[in-house]
């Protein structure tokens, strides 16, 4: 989660610093890679899927090609798709769909077991295969954040943080299951 944070800032300071460079960009799809494709299936792997056998690395692996294949079809179409939707599952939000879960799972004291493994399963292939798909997913980039806003919205900020703070594990699963 703090990788997504991060990820979200490193192209708007390249930007505001004016150091983009074609390297930075290629750098960004490793690190990329790296944090929202290797890293959350390693960890799915080695919490359950382990156990599963031969089907627990296939759905791992499921996921993390998953990333790779999203991850470079975005750098592929970067110029010529809709900039207001992304074509599939972000791979930042594909980690935390997977990683949410496991999050979830061991914040409320869930072992692992036979029907976890087949939910941690279930939930990396359907995060890999959406990451592939053409689904079109709201990438929020029309939203204009110099605009003036309403204390209403100050407010309502105010309490999202409040409701993700009481149980971040589960609010923070649920709310990107739903994206």
């Amino acid at each position: 989660f703090v990788a997504m944070v991060l990820d979200g800032m490193d192209g708007r300071v390249a930007r505001w610093t004016n150091t983009q460079s074609e390297f930075g960009a290629q750098y960004d799809s490793i690190a990329d890679m790296v944090a929202f494709g290797a890293a959350p299936a390693l960890m799915a792997y080695t919490w359950v899927l382990k156990d599963y056998g031969t089907a627990g690395w296939i759905g791992a692996f499921i996921y993390c090609a998953g990333a790779g294949i999203r991850l470079a079809r975005f750098n592929a179409n970067i110029t010529v798709v809709d900039k207001r939707y992304f074509q599939g599952l972000p791979s930042p939000s594909g980690a935390a769909v997977l990683t949410g879960l496991v999050w979830f799972l061991v914040d409320f004291g869930i072992r692992p077991s036979d029907w976890m493994a087949y939910l941690v399963w279930a939930v990396a292939v359907f995060a890999g295969v959406t990451m592939v798909s053409n689904v079109p997913f709201w990438s929020f980039k029309e939203v204009n954040w110099k605009k003036r806003v309403p204390l209403w919205v100050i407010l309502a900020c105010v309490i999202g943080i409040s409701i993700v703070a009481s149980r971040p594990s589960l609010v923070l699963w649920a709310l990107f299951m739903s994206y």
